[in-house]
């Protein structure tokens, strides 16, 4: 068939498949597949168009239909070109990637010598990442082209053989594969052949992965690489003089760069560093210390007085010299000055720019705190700002907030009284509005607030005040006044991230979900930001709502993970080495990333949970999710924290922060919570594979079955994961996790571990294991076994119940402040008791039909000895199911009785209170505050309405 279709006239039908092409291109799937079919009838051979047919079917989600026809085009081993990419681009999206390798492996054996077929095939290598086979088909293109292209897709592949393939945690295989790939390219230079600045990078990388530096060095500065690699990145030199010890000619060649560069603070921080080296060198020659320090602060001197513009870089260079001074006991003093004045100095030249406040605050921790609080009290003084005068200008006011911003690093803010706290607030807000009005109107809708850091300092200091008093009034004024400063600054993303924080604080869902749409978070940032919103959808009693939010994150994961194996593969074709290792480790980073493991899990849980079709559909749902209970499929020890916690901006005192104390800790934590979660899908998932085992399974079993002489034991795996159940809590109590601290506003809020360990969820779903082992197996304990159970459901309900009845009783006090807890319980009970539900679905549709197709059959027990209990029969097991589904439907109609009485949260003071607080524009108080009050209202509505429909849902499927 394919040796027909390649005598026929390619024009012709490159003509006639445009209409198809055409068609797919602007996604009318359904007429690319009318007009494929249309062109089968005439041509039933045309592998191309069939090719295409499978493409449109598999667009219009008729997969199994698109696999056979795949099928059946594919055993045809296609060799022409147009078949071969449509197949292949068909296996890329339903990433069969290793059925492009079979592909273009069958082509190549037909057509041995073929350069472009060659190219695919060491291509589909590449996206499986088979280093090995990706060096032999390279060699073969070799020898058949002899490009220098190709030679080095060969040597490439050698080092990545080396650094990530199988063998490269065997120290001697790595040696003996990168000592292949130097050789390789030590051969090709002699020969005359490197011709491109990408082979001569890849020659320096191979060198340096075996730290023979001063090779690299000699071949850096040698005459080929200078006619090669013109454009070699400076750094480099800077790597390998390092590497080498060699800090004196670091030092002059930084000297060179900054003459030419003057505001490079990197480049200051690498000649600080070659200046403290040499010092070390020649520390036992008399009085050298003071010369190398003298000839390094007379360079920066010289640099700030002959520049004609001022740069920050030299001035920060003179404040480390002096921190680096002090912290080996040297006299920074006498050499460079007060450090004080130097800061001072710092402020008056450059206390009008944003970002002065953290180029200050580098500096800080190598002072003491009284120092840290008198620095604090002279930057306000010479800001020029008192209580009683305002900002002139911009640049005036910006020097005032960098000065605030100081004195809360500084500590100044929480040795505050309350009082004290609240008129600060009060100037805040003042300043804020009179900077708004002097110098905030007429920007462009891109342009953030110069005033706005006031309110996001006012925030900070109402949370503050909220965390002493532990009432939420104070803060719930914060949220206003920020929402009151979106209106007027809309494209400030600071504001947008802590009124995203304060909402889900308070468990408002609505409004935090207005925020994280406002802020149009899209692409990487998703993964790198998504943590903000994402983390904290589970459990906040929106199961359906939150789905939306979750397809929106894993659509970037699961469409960039096919760009990004595109791009590995682009750099192969235009030999771009210096972006290989980029790209790759990107590709990893995302693919476990946290977020992404975490998301799909939540997601697969939230699905079951909020199942509301007949049995047979929501089978049909779980099925699709193609969960493998024996099979974890994360690899835990590869999962990666790609969170920006940086984003969320803060000025909170330096002595009580330890950024990566708090990101470790949290991090660990949500690694828990993860594994509890992934566990108790599986753990569900199995009692549903017990009982309706999906096809790939029951395949599996069967095949067991035929080929061992004994059956397989059916319930080994469900067994097997509930000893990893109560395992893993026995662990996390022996770990005694602390909750994440909330000493400020920009803290990350407390994961759930805490709130999962305390609810039974342990003893609940290991109770239900027993109890869907006893019911399959018929065992004479069932009875018992279900009064257990039926138990524990009692207890979910009342937990709920009890929770409801708590909120309604705080809100009589303060609506808001315990809101949050108190929404994840009652979610997290109806999470319990809707897998439940879903599960004795489940079962009592299997027994049902069990009971009904059984042959009635006289058991044989003649050999059996008298007494071995016989199994409850099915019919029994039947009736007990009963009873357990309509106990279930009385506990979900109390937790439905329960929601119809939870109140909406009130406010911890009247409105008219809260006007008179704000003292902003009356015409602005009212709306303002009347729309934050209201979405707290919309969002329980919604979550009530929501929670109901899934408890009728429920009632639903057990009560038939």
């Amino acid at each position: 068939m394919a040796q027909q279709q390649q005598g026929m006239d390619s024009a012709l039908f490159e003509r006639r498949l445009r209409p198809v092409y055409d068609n797919l291109e602007v996604g009318n799937n359904r007429k690319a597949l009318q007009e494929s079919e249309k062109l089968l009838r005439k041509h039933p051979n045309l592998l191309c168009a069939r090719a295409l047919k499978g493409l449109s079917l598999l667009r219009l989600g008729r997969y199994e239909e698109s696999h056979s026809c795949l099928q059946v085009v594919a055993e045809e081993k296609p060799v022409d070109d147009s078949t071969l990419q449509v197949l292949s681009f068909c296996y890329r999206e339903m990433e069969q990637l290793d059925k492009i390798v079979d592909l273009y492996q069958h082509a190549v054996k037909q057509n041995p010598g073929n350069e472009e077929l060659l190219a695919h095939l060491f291509v589909s290598h590449v996206r499986v990442e088979d280093y090995k086979a990706q060096q032999a088909v390279a060699l073969q293109l070799y020898k058949a082209q002899p490009k220098n292209a190709y030679y080095f897709w060969s040597v490439i592949s050698v080092v990545f053989q080396g650094i990530r393939g199988p063998e490269s945690a065997i120290p001697e295989k790595r040696k003996l594969y990168l000592a292949l790939a130097q050789r390789m390219v030590d051969k090709h230079i002699k020969e005359g052949k490197l011709e491109t600045e990408q082979e001569a990078f890849l020659y320096l990388h191979i060198l340096k992965l075996q730290n023979k530096y001063q090779e690299a060095w000699e071949f850096l500065t040698g005459e080929l690489c200078a006619k090669l690699y013109p454009g070699a990145p400076v750094s480099m030199k800077f790597e390998l003089l390092k590497e080498l010890g060699n800090w004196k000619e670091l030092n002059e060649l930084l000297k060179q760069l900054l003459e030419a560069d003057r505001d490079r603070w990197d480049y200051y921080k690498e000649y600080l560093s070659s200046c403290f080296e040499l010092l070390k060198k020649t520390s036992s020659e008399e009085g050298t210390e003071n010369n190398m320090l003298t000839t390094c602060h007379d360079f920066l001197l010289h640099i700030i007085q002959s520049s004609e513009r001022k740069t920050r870089g030299p001035y920060l260079a003179r404040l480390e010299l002096h921190q680096r001074m002090r912290a080996i006991q040297l006299p920074a003093q006498e050499l460079i000055g007060d450090f004080d004045q130097l800061i001072i100095e710092y402020f008056l030249l450059f206390g009008d720019k944003s970002c002065c406040t953290h180029d200050i605050a580098l500096f800080l921790p190598s002072i003491s705190m009284e120092q840290r609080q008198a620095l604090a009290s002279k930057l306000l003084f010479e800001s020029g700002i008192s209580s009683t005068s305002l900002p002139q200008n911009k640049e005036h006011m910006q020097k005032h907030i960098c000065a605030l911003q100081i004195s809360r690093m500084c500590g100044v803010h929480i040795e505050l009284s309350v009082d004290h706290l609240l008129a600060l607030y009060t100037a805040l807000k003042l300043h804020y509005e009179h900077g708004y009005s002097s110098f905030g109107k007429q920007l462009l809708s891109t342009e953030m607030g110069p005033s706005d850091p006031y309110a996001l300092l006012a925030a900070n200091v109402m949370y503050d005040i909220s965390l002493r008093e532990q009432k939420s009034d104070q803060l719930f004024e914060a949220l206003c006044l920020l929402q009151y400063v979106l209106r007027n600054s809309t494209s400030n993303f600071h504001v947008k991230l802590l009124s995203l924080k304060i909402y889900h604080m308070f468990g408002c869902m609505l409004g935090a979900q207005e925020m994280y749409d406002y802020l149009d978070i899209k692409q990487i940032q998703l993964d790198s930001m998504g943590y903000v919103h994402c983390n904290l959808l589970p459990l906040s009693g929106r199961f359906s709502g939150v789905r939306n939010c979750y397809d929106s994150t894993l659509k970037f994961f699961t469409n960039s993970y096919k760009e990004r194996l595109e791009y590995i593969a682009l750099t192969y074709r235009f030999c771009t080495f210096s972006k290989m290792e980029e790209f790759m480790n990107f590709k990893e980073r995302l693919t476990n990333s946290l977020l992404y493991v975490a998301c799909s899990v939540e997601a697969q849980l939230c699905d079951l949970v909020s199942c509301y079709g007949n049995v047979q559909q929501n089978l049909t749902s779980y099925v699709a999710m193609s969960i493998e209970p024996a099979d974890d499929r994360i690899a835990w020890n590869e999962l990666s924290d790609n969170r920006d916690l940086e984003a969320i901006i803060r000025w909170d005192p330096l002595h009580l922060v330890d950024a990566k104390a708090d990101r470790k800790e949290s991090y660990d934590q949500e690694i828990e919570v993860l594994q509890l979660r992934s566990l108790l899908l599986r753990l569900f998932a199995s009692f549903i594979d017990l009982y309706h085992a999906p096809p790939s399974a029951k395949l599996a079993m069967s095949n067991a079955k035929t080929n061992a002489s004994a059956p397989a034991d059916d319930t080994a795996t469900l067994e097997l994961l509930r000893e990893s159940w109560t395992g893993l809590h026995q662990r996390l109590r022996l770990m005694n996790y602390k909750p994440l601290s909330q000493r400020f506003l920009v803290n990350l809020l407390p994961t759930r571990l805490h709130l999962l360990l305390e609810l039974p969820y342990e003893r609940f779903f290991d109770d239900l294991a027993q109890l869907v082992l006893d019911l399959y197996a018929g065992a004479s304990q069932l009875a018992l076994q279900c009064k257990r159970v039926s138990e524990n459901v009692a207890s979910v309900m009342e937990i709920c119940v009890q929770t409801i009845t708590e909120s309604n009783e705080w809100n009589g006090v303060d609506g808001l402040w315990k809101r949050r807890a108190h929404q994840q319980k009652v979610a997290a009970c109806l999470e319990i008791l809707s897998l439940y539900a879903f599960l004795l679905s489940v079962l009592n549709d299997k027994l049902q039909t069990s009971t009904k197709t059984k042959t009635k059959k006289k058991p044989s027990g003649d050999n059996k000895s008298q007494d071995t209990p016989h199994p409850i029969s099915e019919k029994e097991r039947s009736q007990m199911l009963q009873e357990l589904m309509r106990q279930l439907k009385h506990k979900l109609e109390a937790c439905d009785a329960a929601l119809r009485t939870w109140k909406a949260p009130t406010l911890p003071r009247d409105l008219s209170s809260f006007m008179a607080d704000m003292s902003l524009k009356p015409e602005v108080e009212a709306t303002l505050i009347g729309d934050v009050s209201a979405t707290f209202k919309e969002s329980h509505e919604l979550m009530v309405t929501e929670l109901r429909n899934l408890l009728k849902d429920k009632i639903r499927i057990v009560g038939k």
